[in-house]
C-alpha cells in the first residue's frame, strides 16, 4: 500500500477515464444552474472505487477526510466508502468519530449518490438509539443534499421496521421545491409499503392530493394498476 496521501492519491487517479468522465458530468447535471453545477469527474465507476477501498483499508483517517474534501466528485466517493467501511469494522468509539468527521463535513456530500451511498450507513445506525433531533435540523436546512441525507438516513430504521421518523420527515418535506426530494421521499415511503402497506397506505390517505407528483407516483410505484391509478386520479 502506498504510504502517504500524495501516493495513493495518483494511484487512484490512474484509474480514471476520460470519456466516462464525460458520460458522468452530463449524467450528474454539472452545467449551469443544474443541481450538481460544477463538479469534476475522474471517469471511475463505482465499484472501481469500492474495490480501491477494500484495497486501501486501514488508510489515516486523515487521508481519508482528504479525499472527502476533494474537488473531483469519485474521490469524495472514496473518501465516503472508506468511511462506511470504518463504521462497519469499527469500535464504538471509531463509529463516533466516524459518526462526527460525516456531519461536519456534510458540505462535501454533495450530489444524490454521495447521499444515498452513505448516509443510512452511517447517519441512520449511529442515532439508532440516540436522540434523532439531528435529522430533523437537517430536514429543515435550505441545502438539499442535507435534506437528503436527513430521509436517506432512515432507510436504516425501515429495514428495523421502524417507520415513524420516515413518515413524520416525509410529512415535513411535503412542501420541498426540489425534484430530488421529492424523489427521495416517494422512494422512503415506497421502502415502508414494501414492508407494511397498511402504514404506507395510510399516510397516503392523509397525504396524497397535496403531495408533488412525483413524490407520489415513486411512491405507488408497485402498486397494482388499479389502485396506482386510483390515487393518481384522486379517487382514494
Amino acid at each position: 500500500m502506498p504510504g502517504n496521501t500524495t501516493e495513493i492519491r495518483a494511484e487512484f487517479r490512474e484509474l480514471g477515464s476520460a470519456d466516462i468522465a464525460i458520460h458522468s458530468q452530463r449524467f450528474f447535471k454539472t452545467g449551469a444552474g443544474e443541481y450538481g453545477e460544477g463538479d469534476r469527474f475522474l471517469g471511475i465507476r463505482v465499484p472501481v472505487v469500492r474495490q480501491f477501498v477494500r484495497t486501501h483499508r486501514g488508510i489515516p483517517l486523515r487521508t481519508v477526510v482528504s479525499f472527502l474534501r476533494s474537488g473531483f466528485h469519485e474521490e469524495r466517493m472514496f473518501g465516503l466508502l472508506a468511511l462506511v467501511d470504518r463504521y462497519r469494522r469499527g469500535d464504538d468509539g471509531m463509529k463516533q468519530r466516524v459518526y462526527e468527521l460525516y456531519m461536519d463535513n456534510l458540505d462535501y456530500v454533495n450530489n444524490w449518490d454521495l447521499v444515498d451511498s452513505t448516509a443510512h450507513l452511517i447517519v441512520g445506525p449511529q442515532l439508532q438509539d440516540r436522540s434523532r433531533r439531528a435529522l430533523y435540523r437537517l430536514a429543515r436546512s435550505r441545502d438539499i443534499w442535507k435534506r437528503r441525507v436527513a430521509i436517506m438516513a432512515t432507510f436504516h430504521y425501515i429495514r428495523g421496521e421502524d417507520y415513524a421518523d420516515t413518515l413524520a420527515l416525509a410529512e415535513l418535506l411535503l412542501d420541498d421545491p426540489h425534484d430530488l426530494m421529492h424523489k427521495a421521499v416517494g422512494w422512503m415511503l415506497r421502502e415502508v409499503g414494501n414492508r407494511d402497506l397498511a402504514t404506507e397506505e395510510r399516510f397516503l390517505r392523509q397525504h396524497y392530493k397535496k403531495m408533488p407528483r412525483t413524490m407520489l407516483r415513486y411512491a405507488i410505484e408497485k402498486f397494482p394498476e388499479q389502485r396506482r391509478q386510483a390515487y393518481l386520479q384522486g379517487r382514494m
